[in-house]
C-alpha cells in the first residue's frame, strides 16, 4: 500500500509539472503574440500622431501690430490650417532678421524661408517689379487691387522665376503723396522750387525733377530736423508715415494725389519652394492670396486713423480729384523708362 501511494503521488508530480509546462509555453506564445500586435498598432499610432512639425521662419520689418505684421500672421495661420499642422510659420517682426535688402539675399540662399518686403529693394533682384513704382501707373485704387489680384499681378509674380525666389502675394503700403512746408500744392507748378526730399533712386529722382522741384535724397531719419531747419522744404509718403513720423509737426501742407503706390510682396525661398508638394505648394498660394483682404483691411483702418490724426493737429490737406496734368507732368520718365518697362506697363494698363 505504502509502495502504490509513492507511486501515485509520483505520477501526480510529473503530471503536474508536465501541465505547467504547457501553460508556461502557451502564455509566452500569448504575450510574444501580444507584443507584436502592439508594436504594430503602437508603431501606426506614433506615425500618425507624432509626424513631425516643420516651422519656417518669416522676416517682417514692421512692429507687431503694423498691417503688414497682421497679414503675415493671417497667412500664417492659414498654412497651418491648409496643411494639417505639418507647417507652421514664426513671424519675426520688427527688423529682427534684418532690413529688407539683407533679408532677401538672406531667402534667396534659404537661410530665411518667407518674408515681407516692399516691391521697391526688390527691383535689385527682379527688375520687372521695378514697373510698380512707376508713377500715376493706375487711373483709381480699384483698378490697382483688381490687376495685382488678377492674372496679370501673378504674371508678374512669375517674373521671379531664376531669382531663387518666389512670389506668392501683393499687400497694401497705401499711396504715397506729396507734404511741404511751405504752401498747399494743387498742381505740378506749386511744387517749382521746392527741394523735394526722395528715396535713393533713380526713378524717384526723375519723378521729382519731372514734376518740376528738386529732388534731395536723403535718409529717412533726417528728415524731419531737415524740414525743421529748411534744408529741404518737403518730402513724400503715405498718411500713415506721415502721421508716425511726426512730419505734419513741420510740413503741415499735404497734397493727396496717389503719385505712387508700390505695393509690398509676400516672397518664400527656392529652397523652401522645391520641398513642397505640390498639394502643400497650392496651400500656400491660396493662404497667401487670402491673407490679402485681411492685411488690407488692417491698412484702411490704420491709414483713415491716420488722416484724422493729421488733421485734428492742423494739417491743411490738398484733394487732386483730376490728375490728368500731373500724368502729363511725367510723361518723360514714361519715355526715359519705355525701354525697361514698356512692356509691362501696357500689360498692367491696357
Amino acid at each position: 500500500m505504502s509502495k502504490m501511494k509513492t507511486l501515485l503521488l509520483g505520477f501526480m508530480v510529473v503530471s503536474l509539472a508536465i501541465l505547467l509546462i504547457a501553460c508556461g509555453g502557451e502564455d509566452d506564445n500569448d504575450t510574444a503574440n501580444g507584443s507584436s500586435d502592439s508594436g504594430a498598432e503602437n508603431e501606426s499610432s506614433n506615425t500618425e500622431e507624432n509626424q513631425e512639425t516643420v516651422t519656417l521662419k518669416l522676416a517682417e520689418n514692421q512692429p507687431e501690430d503694423y498691417p503688414t505684421t497682421i497679414g503675415d500672421k493671417e497667412f500664417a495661420r492659414l498654412v497651418e490650417e491648409k496643411t494639417d499642422g505639418r507647417y507652421e510659420i514664426e513671424v519675426y517682426a520688427g527688423g529682427q532678421l534684418g532690413d529688407e535688402v539683407s533679408v532677401i539675399e538672406q531667402v534667396q540662399l534659404g537661410s530665411i524661408d518667407l518674408a515681407r518686403v516692399n516691391a521697391t529693394p526688390l527691383t535689385q533682384f527682379v527688375d520687372e517689379i521695378g514697373v510698380l513704382s512707376m508713377p500715376f501707373l493706375f487711373e483709381s485704387e480699384e483698378e490697382k487691387w483688381e490687376v495685382l489680384n488678377g492674372e496679370k499681378g501673378q504674371e508678374l509674380l512669375d517674373t521671379f522665376d531664376g531669382s531663387n525666389l518666389v512670389g506668392l502675394a501683393y499687400y497694401d503700403s497705401g499711396e504715397r503723396s506729396f507734404y511741404n512746408t511751405e504752401r498747399p500744392v494743387k498742381s505740378p507748378e506749386d511744387l517749382e522750387g521746392l527741394k523735394i526730399r526722395v528715396q535713393q533712386s533713380d526713378l524717384a529722382i526723375s519723378v521729382v525733377e519731372a514734376l518740376g522741384a528738386s529732388a534731395t535724397p536723403m535718409e529717412y531719419g533726417e528728415v524731419y530736423s531737415s524740414l525743421q531747419t529748411g534744408v529741404i522744404q518737403g518730402a513724400e509718403n503715405n498718411f500713415p508715415s506721415y502721421y508716425t513720423s511726426n512730419h505734419y509737426e513741420v510740413a503741415p501742407y499735404y497734397t493727396v494725389n496717389g503719385y505712387s503706390g508700390t505695393p509690398e510682396v509676400v516672397i518664400g525661398s527656392q529652397k523652401l519652394w522645391d520641398s513642397l508638394s505640390e498639394e502643400d505648394k497650392q496651400a500656400f498660394k491660396e493662404a497667401a492670396q487670402e491673407s490679402v483682404s485681411v492685411q488690407r483691411e488692417a491698412w484702411a483702418e490704420l491709414e483713415e486713423e491716420s488722416r484724422e490724426a493729421v488733421v485734428e493737429a492742423g494739417s491743411e490737406l490738398t484733394e487732386v480729384d483730376d490728375i490728368s496734368e500731373w500724368r502729363d507732368a511725367v510723361q518723360e520718365v514714361y519715355d526715359e523708362y519705355e525701354d525697361q518697362y514698356g512692356e509691362w506697363i501696357e500689360k498692367l494698363t491696357e
